[in-house]
């Protein structure tokens, strides 16, 4: 699996259910990244996507709302659930897109995380863990440093170190 986000100095990543930036390079990333794969979310997350499906992409929603129902979407309630739906996807095609809480339920499946890093700190009230202190996860790319509006920022890929991974119990997808 795949985590991507855009995360502040310090790690926010949201705040109100809204990105912390606007940025263009950042969004093109997002949709080359995601584009043709399934991308996992919860619900806040496709809340914050003004209610409508990513185009050109599986979209899985994980919720504990059990009565939230949305054409377009599957829903699934647990990671067991996730597994079972996505057990004839390749890890690699499953991208998770969000929010801090999915993010945390599924990093322990993710191999590789594409992160923008922002050089700013914005208020914020959602984070990702900081990938720079976890053991496990190590910078396998780094772009230049890039600035958009006076922000700068660059996109890091992190790997996780092989004898980390994870499969999710009862599947070879997650």
């Amino acid at each position: 699996m795949i985590l991507i986000a855009c995360a502040d100095r310090g790690w926010g990543i949201g705040y109100k259910n809204r990105l912390l930036f606007s940025i263009p390079e950042d969004m093109s990333f997002f949709r080359q990244i995601t584009a043709g794969k399934t991308v996992v979310m919860g619900r806040k997350t496709f809340e914050s996507l003004k209610v409508k499906p990513l185009s050109g992409r599986r979209n899985i929603l994980l919720t504990r709302n059990r009565s939230f129902v949305f054409e377009g979407v599957e829903i699934v309630h647990s990671t067991k659930e996730l597994a079972e739906l996505t057990q004839n996807t390749k890890s690699e095609d499953i991208v998770v897109i969000g929010g801090s809480q999915v993010y945390k339920q599924l990093m322990e499946y993710c191999d590789t995380a594409y992160i923008t890093k922002v050089f700013a700190e914005s208020p914020a009230d959602s984070f990702l863990p900081d990938f720079d202190s976890l053991e496990d996860w190590k910078v396998a790319e780094m772009s230049d440093i890039k600035e958009h509006n006076g922000l700068k920022y660059r996109f890091v890929t992190y790997k996780r170190t092989p004898q980390q991974s994870r499969v999710c119990p009862g599947t070879d997808s997650i």
